[in-house]
């Protein structure tokens, strides 16, 4: 074989060798991307338009959350807690009829501290966050928005139609946080739906639930008897400006 002949074959062998190490390179980039879109959702989306479309950066900075919160041992909340931080949910959007800007700074604060109680880092709101959207991506932006909308409202910044918005957002996080393991949507029946009966909740088109409207009657008093009185609670079935809860 001439000189010339094995000029070409080398280099035909490198530019097949150039072209798989390139196939197996975006091979591997696509499984990390699916991998990433799959654990992350639209805090995958998110956080590249917060890279300005850089892809790459963006998986970057999410792989590395997943590096240092991943492993993160979690609590679930003891039931006699878990409670009390539904009650008190509960009274931080009945609190928004007279006072929006208390019932967020409140709710704020509420997600704070139940994050803790779960395990999540306490110390800086950004590392808890980024603790957070690791293993609850999903809502994790409602968190963000209410902390955001907080800060806002404490300078006289924010109108009540964002304050209700943030609360409406931001609570999809809390139920994310506060459902007891292994524990579904409800399904008809179980615990979820016994206390759905007890506090006289329903939901919406939007999947939030609400007090149902009366005139100072809420429905169930977990007996499934679908009857009973309440205490003069504010309904959170009534209307108000910006829309119903």
């Amino acid at each position: 074989m001439s000189t010339g002949a094995i000029s070409i074959v080398v280099v035909v062998a490198v530019v097949l060798a150039a072209a798989l190490i390139i196939r197996v390179i975006r091979a591997g980039a696509g499984r990390r991307e699916r991998a990433l879109r799959r654990r992350f959702g639209p805090e995958y989306e998110l956080n590249v338009a917060q890279h300005a479309g850089d892809t790459k950066a963006a998986e970057r900075e999410l792989e590395e959350r997943v590096r240092l919160y991943g492993d993160l041992r979690t609590e679930p909340l003891p039931g006699e807690l878990r409670e009390r931080y539904v009650a008190e949910w509960a009274g931080i959007q009945e609190m928004f009829i007279e006072s929006p800007e208390h019932s967020v700074t409140g709710a704020d604060q509420l997600l704070a501290r139940l994050a803790h109680d779960r395990g999540y880092p306490s110390g800086r709101y950004e590392e808890q966050v980024a603790a957070l959207s690791v293993h609850h991506a999903e809502h994790i932006q409602g968190y963000r928005q209410i902390h955001d909308t907080a800060a806002r409202a404490r300078e006289g910044r924010a109108d009540t139609e964002e304050l209700r918005e943030a609360v409406v957002h931001a609570r999809p996080f809390f139920e994310d946080l506060v459902r007891p393991p292994h524990h579904g949507s409800p399904t008809g029946t179980g615990p979820e739906t016994a206390r759905q009966q007890h506090y006289g909740e329903r939901r919406d088109e939007s999947g939030l639930r609400k007090w149902l409207p009366g005139s100072g009657t809420r429905t169930g008093t977990g007996t499934g008897t679908g009857t009973g009185t309440g205490t003069g609670r504010t309904r959170f079935g009534h209307t108000r400006k910006g829309g119903a809860w």
